[in-house]
């Protein structure tokens, strides 16, 4: 990938297997205990285990309460899941086994929104970066090495 303001990624080897890492990532309810931003409060609707096409939203606060709608656009099981906002942009997980545990590779893709500016002027390409570093440090948290 081109590395831009408005495609970032960043990994982190977690002490899990690529399977156990997917199935967290593919609930939603779980979103809001590995999020990084502090953004995401919890799910709205119903909180069912993602496929390809699924549909859910999430509660988030930004300032303000708000509610962002998503649907998952890339899913193979135990390797890759990535879900579009509205607006178009995607957050992708990819999962790679390595050793005893999984590197998983966290990609904001904000690249083909029409309005790039907005995300820049609200300081999202400046923040990115660092809410995935959290995110995956939350993410490596739930699967301590000490309990396998």
């Amino acid at each position: 990938m081109i590395p831009s303001a408005y495609l970032q990624s960043r990994q982190r080897f977690i002490a899990a297997a690529p399977h156990e890492v997917f199935e967290l990532l593919a609930n939603p309810a779980m979103h809001p205990v590995i999020d990084g931003s502090g953004t995401v409060r919890a799910t709205s609707g119903q909180a069912q285990r993602l496929a390809l096409g699924s549909e859910f939203g999430m509660q988030m606060r930004l300032g303000v309460p708000y509610r962002i709608s998503n649907t998952v656009v890339e899913f193979e099981q135990d390797r890759l899941i990535a879900w579009r906002h509205f607006s178009g942009h995607r957050w992708r997980y990819e999962l790679e086994p390595d050793g005893s545990g999984t590197t998983v590779r966290e990609t904001w893709d904000a690249s083909r929104l029409r309005h790039k500016w907005m995300l820049r002027l609200l300081g999202f390409t400046r923040t990115t970066g660092p809410n995935m570093e959290r995110t995956l440090e939350r993410l490596a948290a739930q699967f301590p090495e000490g309990e396998r």
